[in-house]
């Protein structure tokens, strides 16, 4: 694992939190059963085959 030399100052570490926020998966309509329903987008084969 990496382990850093030296401290780094308070500003940069959250300079550098902030610009690894995770963003929700865009989410896509689909009919599965006559019933519509919002998936993400990696998940629409696993719900098809059901």
């Amino acid at each position: 694992m990496a382990v850093p030399k030296r401290k780094m100052s308070r500003s940069n570490t959250r300079h550098r939190r902030a610009r690894w926020k995770a963003t929700a998966p865009d989410l896509v309509p689909i009919v599965v059963d006559g019933e519509r329903k919002l998936v993400p987008r990696a998940l629409i084969r696993h719900f098809q085959q059901r």
